[in-house]
């Protein structure tokens, strides 16, 4: 028996307590589910491996380029101040708590699937990355409370599994106003800010025209690569706080800004301190770049693997997709709802310095680039769709408001995580998060059952919805289409399902296709 024992031993240390392999092993029982070839198993389970170990690799890039901006903001503020970047704090959470995210990602897509099967709410969330971004939020919270291995795996496991079919449902509303179809679902945790985005555009936007309608400056659309858009706003952030940084402290106390933390080199004189400022909001750009990288790796593989296990256990259930794929039912509108949700964050950041840091202690929360533009965007897309120019600009700037305020509430509940100079961007996580946290500062089994609570919550409230909007089939826009009837264009699929007509660009690069409608049974037979 001993070399069962030793072998065993060897199976949980070595290779099931390694998130990066786990990743892999999982992502080669799918591809056998979906009947790959031996070759395809092989490559997709090291390309997802690949993926996972490159999300390490650029998370501690991203630490080193932050670690300067943290000092620089403390010492012109005198406050804490965090750029909200989910791959980067993820990166920083594998080290403590990688095999742990592993095994409760499993569990919660198992539990989704199992409520997908069972209950009205049948989605199947396909986003990965974001999967694997909740999955190490709820690990971080409820580790954080001291809770066991088993405990935070388990329980972690069931409110991933809820959200991963909850958050679709809230949203199908004004999904289906944005897609003009039934055809497929959003699954990415910035849900409230499109939700938020969608009822602000039905207030404020009832006569406004769409922004397809506009023409916008060619010069402004390098903007959607976001990794220029990234490294170009930490460019100009790293100056204007070494600037700041310089004029309070001096030349002494600044030059020293990038031999902190870092072992970079002190400044030898402004400019060589301006320039350094420089680098490193190019590097910055580089790191997220190298993250993202690795996320597009893991898509392009556990993705489809994901897909695969779901299509033997819940056939027929709509697809949740990541936000990018509402992305090309509006161009204009996602530009425009990354400067107004850019323009919310600063807005907020200035709050915060002003009112709630003095008054409660709330951290700083600079806009982080990569959330502002992609939960920018898509609120962008959602405001237009129901309130046009006006819900574009007021749905993705209160969208910007939330991804400022909610991850100053969630660094709370964060633990030794809160010290860091990164967290969570997108808004699910910020309330979802600091609700678990908070309820678990009860302690005990209290805290457990005030946390599953929560979490039964959620569920029954998106059953709800989806009984009582969804299936009855409101639509969020009908007021705005009283008054503006909208074109109407056939499916270019030839099934017949009409869908907006609004003007259609590529999807970005990684950006899922949606998938075809299904077919419509024949009507039965009268009597």
């Amino acid at each position: 028996m001993g070399w069962f024992v030793t072998l065993a031993t060897f199976l949980v240390n070595e290779i099931l307590s390694e998130p990066a392999y786990l990743i892999g092993i999982i992502t080669a029982v799918g591809l056998i589910a979906m009947k790959k070839s031996t070759g395809q198993i092989i490559g997709g389970a090291i390309k997802a491996t690949l993926g996972f170990l490159l999300i390490g690799a650029g998370a501690g890039l991203v630490t080193d380029s932050l670690a300067p901006l943290g000092t620089m903001i403390q010492g012109v503020t005198g406050a804490h101040g965090v750029i909200p970047t989910n791959e980067a704090i993820v990166g920083i959470a594998q080290d403590q708590f990688g095999s742990r995210v592993a095994w409760l990602m499993i569990l919660g897509f198992v539990v989704s699937l199992l409520l997908a099967r069972f209950t009205p709410l049948r989605y199947v969330f396909l986003t990965g990355h974001h999967m694997l971004f909740m999955a190490t939020l709820l690990t971080v919270v409820l580790a954080s409370g001291g809770r066991s291995t088993i405990v935070v795996v388990a329980v972690g496991g069931v409110l991933l599994g809820i959200m991963l079919v909850a958050m679709p449902a809230f949203a199908h509303p004004w999904t289906k106003r944005v897609t003009g179809s039934d055809t497929v679902a959003i699954g990415h945790f910035g849900t409230a800010g499109y939700i938020v985005a969608g009822a602000a555009g039905r207030a404020v936007g009832k006569r406004s025209r769409s922004t397809e309608e506009m023409k916008l400056p060619e010069g402004l659309r390098f903007l959607r690569d976001s990794m220029v858009a990234t490294a170009l706003s930490m460019l100009l952030i790293y100056l204007v706080m070494a600037v700041l940084l310089l004029v309070k402290e001096g030349q002494k106390a600044a030059f020293k800004a990038f031999a902190t933390g870092t072992g970079g080199a002190v400044a030898t004189d402004t400019g060589n301190y301006l320039m350094q400022s420089v680098m490193q909001g190019l590097q910055f750009g580089i790191a997220v770049a190298v993250i993202l990288f690795g996320v597009r790796t893991i898509l392009g593989e556990l993705v489809p693997a994901f897909q695969g296990i779901a299509q033997k256990v819940v056939p027929g259930a709509l697809p949740a997709l990541d936000a990018p794929i509402v992305f090309p039912y509006a161009q204009n509108a996602v530009l425009i709802g990354f400067i107004s949700s850019f323009t919310g964050g600063l807005i907020g950041l200035a709050l915060l310095t002003w009112v709630f840091n003095p008054a409660f202690g709330l951290a700083l929360v600079l806009p982080g680039l990569v959330p502002h533009f992609f939960t920018g965007g898509a609120a962008g897309v959602y405001g237009n769709a129901t309130g046009g120019r006006r819900g574009a600009v007021v749905g993705a700037f209160l969208n910007g408001l939330l991804i400022t305020f909610l991850p100053a509430l969630l660094l709370k509940v964060l633990g030794a995580f809160g010290d860091q100079n990164t967290t969570f961007g997108d808004a699910d996580f910020g309330w979802f998060g600091a609700l678990i946290g908070n309820a678990g500062k009860a302690g005990g089994a209290a805290g457990l059952v005030v946390i599953v609570l929560l979490g039964l919550a959620v569920l029954g409230a998106a059953i709800l919805v989806q009984k009582r909007v969804v299936d009855t089939g409101w639509d969020p826009g009908a007021a705005r289409d009283a008054l503006m009837p909208r074109e109407r264009a056939a499916a270019p699929n030839g099934t017949g399902t009409t869908t907006a007509a609004y003007a259609k660009i590529p999807p970005p690069a990684g950006a899922p296709a949606p998938p075809p409608a299904p077919a419509k049974p024949d009507a039965p037979a009268t009597p």
